[in-house]
């Protein structure tokens, strides 16, 4: 017998929502959610030919009376749209026809994470019905631009509950976080990300005269040389209980003109840290500016770097939340999760800066952006049963 949040699942995933399309899913969240007294927001954004969908909905609860203490807020963050197919040949069957083999339930979206909504959805229906009046009020953050460039999505709704002084006091953001089995890890933080993209200037010239011209490539070496040594050290800062020591990268560099006898003007260097709570974005800009002066190179007349801050780093300590969720799971697996801050980021940088206990949680990542992304459909009830034990845990705390 289907259970409602796989029926809910397969529409979803039929609903071809690649970035930024949302292709109608968040209506289909707030025709589920209108009947529970939720209230909406539609706070789109994005220019025209990039329009982002994004929902606030939310539930809120009254305090019992005068001398009660207001009700905590708990979100559910997620995102609707998905990445691309890839080639369509090489999928066993169509990425928008939600598709049951094996016991598992294939579709673009199966993992990341149109089940996570699903199961955050049919969790309320089910807690509310049970418990009306729970001291502890419910919302959802949906977006429609996660996989894509995120300027448009969860960040601008971010804003606007600021602007507006909405206090939330926990959000679960439903990223596949599970390895093996759902329950198995949990993020309750995530590394920010920092890029550069240094360019160093030289004068081209013949390379035979090479007293004629001033070659970029050789002014970097030094320095680049210190960078990687730093990083292999691991000495961009210390390991902490959470996080490893923050990770320095070179993605690209690009210098010359492609032949061989000439001095290339200037060479650029792509590069990007992956940092904890220890570091900070300035310190870091710093520490490289340090090198580079090290080794004679001055800002604006020997280069020029620019810096992109993509997130910064974020870390929920163990305590209500975390114990919320780590119980229900044990509850409902019988698993003990593993805290992790490992992996990419995700919308819990933003959410974090107005939130002071922020998780991931969802099911096993194994195939996520992958050809024939799927989900294991034991995993589906367990689950959404786990946002819901995780709801009535929060429920407990406030009522005590």
């Amino acid at each position: 017998m289907s259970s409602r949040t796989l029926q809910l699942t397969e529409q979803l995933l039929s609903h071809p929502s690649v970035t930024p399309e949302d292709a109608h899913c968040q209506k289909l969240v707030v025709e589920r959610l209108k009947p529970l007294g939720f209230v909406f927001e539609q706070l789109d954004s994005g220019p025209a030919d990039f329009r982002v969908s994004n929902l606030w909905a939310v539930r809120k609860q009254l305090a019992a009376d005068a001398t009660a203490p207001v009700p905590p807020l708990l979100v559910f963050a997620g995102h609707t749209d998905v990445v691309p197919t890839g080639p369509l040949e090489q999928w066993s069957s169509d990425p928008f026809t939600p598709t049951h083999r094996d016991g598992k339930l294939y579709g673009r979206g199966a993992s990341d994470m149109k089940t996570s909504i699903a199961a955050f959805v049919v969790a309320v229906e089910e807690f509310v019905a049970a418990h009306p009046h729970a001291p502890l009020s419910i919302g959802f953050l949906l977006t429609s631009d996660e996989e894509g460039p995120a300027v448009d999505g969860t960040v601008v709704v971010c804003q606007w509950l600021r602007e507006r002084g909405e206090q939330i006091d926990y959000c679960i953001v439903g990223e596949p976080t599970s390895v093996q089995r759902t329950g198995d890890m949990l993020k309750n933080g995530r590394r920010g990300t920092m890029s550069g993209k240094l360019t160093v200037k030289g004068i081209q010239g013949h390379i035979a005269y090479p007293q004629l011209a001033r070659n970029p490539i050789h002014l970097l070496a030094p320095a680049l040389a210190e960078l990687v040594a730093i990083n292999a050290a691991g000495g961009w800062d210390q390991v902490n209980q959470f996080f490893p020591a923050t990770s320095w990268q070179v993605s690209n560099i690009h210098g010359g003109t492609g032949a061989s006898n000439i001095i290339p003007g200037n060479v650029v260097v792509d590069f990007n840290f992956r940092f904890s709570t220890e570091s900070t974005p300035e310190g870091l800009q710093q520490r490289v500016a340090d090198v580079l002066h090290r080794h004679g190179l001055q800002p604006g007349a020997d280069y020029d770097l620019a810096w992109t801050v993509g997130g910064l780093p974020f870390l929920t300590t163990p305590g209500t939340l975390v114990q919320a969720v780590q119980g229900a799971i044990h509850a409902e697996t019988g698993l003990t999760a593993e805290l992790s801050t490992t992996g990419g980021t995700s919308d819990g940088r933003f959410i974090a800066q107005i939130c002071p206990q922020v998780i991931e949680f969802g099911p096993p990542n194994a195939t996520i952006h992958k050809i024939d992304e799927h989900i294991v459909v034991a995993d589906i009830e367990p689950l959404k049963n786990i946002y819901r034990r995780t709801l009535e845990n929060l429920a407990g705390v406030a009522a005590a």
